[in-house]
């Protein structure tokens, strides 16, 4: 597996991460525990360094799952987990008073079994805290030694120059993909500008892009996508135009769909990492082949040429969500 830097943090991981919310959380019935400490040193048996947690996925549960997973093999791999949410719960509203942050760190260190987090992201910007509050307090941890690197996830442009005004921001985790490229617009130059990383979540749209799902795909009540507006049926019917497209990249280049849209955001900036997520080996391996596709600037043309030609339907997050996004 090749490494890449977040930005001018000097911090190096594998190319690409491996995501671990859907082992506990959010995409239906949970992997049996034994399984996803399976998938998890699977992962790092094949190159994987660089695991993404939060306290909220499960809530604990993931950090708990993580942690044990990767506690033979700690001082190998990079870990990054969130604060920001109430008790742990996104429904409850965002948390980051510096009193909680610290009493996340402390938790989520018992949790993943280590004396250290190496990333530790803000998981959405609280508005009620000032954010060089925010970042000092992070700032404070890592001068104690109980984190590494302070990171972002979801943050607007004043937000991400007010908290690496305090204290340099390693790295910044959204959501980017072929189907959601806000990110190009501000965030991006943004973060060439102040040396910033980028770690793109939902690389694959939340396994949309790999086509494996269509309008006729029914997902489990404990499936989030069930509540997102662009998987209701008539979005994704309005999407497979994309999907289709994506598939015949990959036919001419013979790889995946997967493989085609995780190539095409490592050929945007050698210091994006995205990480996708998987419940299933052979869904990890066909992800993890993307870091040896090479996308030519002739590819990367064509695929400009056929998003341009497309509008995505449906907004990602229901309005509530959407409200704690980008600020």
């Amino acid at each position: 597996m090749k490494t890449r830097v977040l930005g001018n943090s000097g911090l190096q991981v594998s190319a690409l991460g491996l995501g671990c919310m859907g082992l506990t959380h959010a995409y239906g019935q949970p992997l049996p525990r034994a399984e996803g400490i399976a998938l998890i040193r699977a992962a790092h048996a094949r190159g994987v360094t660089f695991f993404d947690t939060a306290e909220v996925y499960g809530p604990y549960t993931n950090e708990d799952l993580l942690g044990e997973a990767l506690a033979p093999i700690r001082d190998e791999v990079v870990i990054a987990t969130k604060f920001g949410f109430r008790d742990a719960d996104a429904s409850k509203g965002v948390d980051s008073r510096p009193q909680n942050i610290r009493a996340v760190a402390e938790a989520s260190l018992k949790r993943l079994r280590t004396d250290r987090i190496d990333l530790f992201y803000q998981h959405r910007v609280d508005p009620a805290v000032p954010m060089e509050d925010v970042a000092g307090t992070v700032r404070d941890l890592i001068a104690e030694g109980k984190v590494k690197h302070f990171g972002l996830s979801e943050a607007g442009v004043e937000s991400i120059r007010r908290a690496h005004a305090v204290q340099p921001v390693a790295a910044l985790q959204s959501e980017y993909s072929l189907w959601w490229r806000e990110p190009e617009q501000q965030i991006l130059p943004l973060l060439e500008e102040l040396g910033i990383g980028f770690v793109p979540f939902s690389p694959l749209g939340r396994g949309f892009l790999t086509g494996a799902m269509d309008a006729s795909t029914s997902f489990e009540a404990n499936d989030f996508r069930a509540n997102l507006p662009r998987f209701s049926e008539a979005n994704r019917r309005a999407n497979a135009q994309l999907v289709e497209v994506i598939g015949g990249l990959a036919a001419r280049k013979g790889i995946s769909h997967a493989q085609i849209a995780l190539a095409w955001l490592l050929a945007r900036k050698p210091w994006i990492v995205p990480i996708p997520g998987t419940t299933k080996l052979h869904r990890l391996e066909e992800n993890l082949g993307a870091a040896d596709v090479q996308l030519d600037s002739a590819d990367m043309a064509a695929i400009q040429q056929a998003l341009d030609a497309i509008t995505v339907a449906g907004e990602r997050y229901p309005q509530q969500l959407q409200a704690v996004t980008g600020r």
